[in-house]
């Protein structure tokens, strides 16, 4: 919603439709059938590197022009994609972004390639918020937006991954999308990392087809889901305890990489010729290998894997550089 309560128009940032495609190699890999398994291809969004975040964005933006805004300012962690797409989005629409990122200046994390390189592309600054998390990273981005206020700006605050009942609402869009190219869908797979994108799917399509699988970003998946869905007009309900929820794939935290989630990369892009990241579709895709292995997940079912993009981010997470190097073949 715009500051005083309007339902902002759309920014227009990305491509659509985004292709379904088969993936039938990977889902005969998998246990499943040949035509069971689909992969919705919302990483070919467009801008700035592709990923789900852009369907958000041209919600929250609009909502941002809507009310005068010169400057996005956001959150994340160093190898956000979010921030990533947000500075990309501001560069398209002739803002300025400021990112509030957690972590030091010089550390091995926020001097990783990947998407803080497109970040410093896309003409973003930067402001470093240490060791801040959770409510303490949002209130640097507050801080920083009247910073920005009392210069004469008009900031707007974009939130963590773009997880507002504004920014859902591009899922909910992604989930009537769904339905016009795959109208007999049983499930669809979806990383949960703010929350945003689980909500918007389930506010079109109901709990029982949308299972998320938690990443690590928020200490309460379902709750944060839950709260999103129903703030959604005409949306479909859910309670906490409705939603499907994997919560088996997160390991020894967000930013680790865990077995099989270097299982699922692998098999992939060995199947397919797909990449996928190691914080977020990574962990959904060995997630769905999980759902099929217990059963939840069973042959003859349409199933369709979300694939929300991050592929900047596999280039800044040196334990999967590591591993793919270590993998290559030399000729005999």
């Amino acid at each position: 919603m715009t500051s005083d309560g309007r339902t902002p128009e759309r920014a227009s940032l990305g491509t659509w439709p985004t292709p379904l495609e088969p993936a039938p190699r990977l889902a005969r890999a998998l246990g499943l059938g040949p035509d069971d398994l689909w992969i919705k291809r919302d990483d070919l969004t467009g801008l700035g590197g592709g990923g789900n975040k852009i369907r958000k964005l041209e919600w929250l933006c609009g909502a941002a022009l809507a009310d005068g805004a010169t400057t996005l300012v956001t959150t994340g962690a160093p190898q956000s994609n979010h921030a990533r797409l947000t500075a990309a989005a501001a560069a398209r629409l002739g803002l300025r972004a400021v990112l509030v990122l957690a972590g030091t200046p010089g550390s091995s994390a926020s001097s990783a390639p990947g998407n803080l390189a497109l970040d410093g592309l896309f003409g973003a600054r930067v402001v470093w918020a240490g060791s801040a998390g959770g409510d303490a990273l949002v209130a640097a981005a507050a801080q920083e937006a009247e910073r920005l206020r009392g210069q004469g700006e008009v900031p707007a605050l974009i939130p963590f991954g773009g997880s507002s009942v504004t920014g859902a609402r591009g899922y909910e869009e992604c989930g009537r999308e769904l339905l016009t190219q795959a109208a007999d869908l049983t499930t669809v797979v979806v990383a949960l990392g703010s929350g945003g994108t689980m909500a918007g799917l389930v506010g079109a399509l109901g709990a029982g087809r949308v299972l998320g699988v938690h990443c690590g970003a928020v200490p309460d998946p379902a709750g944060s889901v839950s709260k999103l869905v129903s703030g959604l007009s005409n949306a479909h309900q859910a309670a906490p305890d409705a939603l499907r929820l994997r919560l088996d794939q997160v390991g020894d935290g967000y930013g680790a990489l865990t077995e099989p989630v270097m299982s699922a990369l692998t098999l992939t892009a060995r199947t397919e010729g797909i990449v996928l990241d190691p914080i977020y579709t990574g962990r959904a895709m060995a997630g769905l290998a999980a759902a099929v292995e217990d059963g939840d997940i069973r042959p003859g079912q349409r199933t369709v894997f979300l694939h929300s993009g991050g592929l900047p981010g596999l280039f800044g997470h040196q334990a999967t550089l590591t591993r793919a190097q270590a993998a290559l073949t030399s000729e005999d």
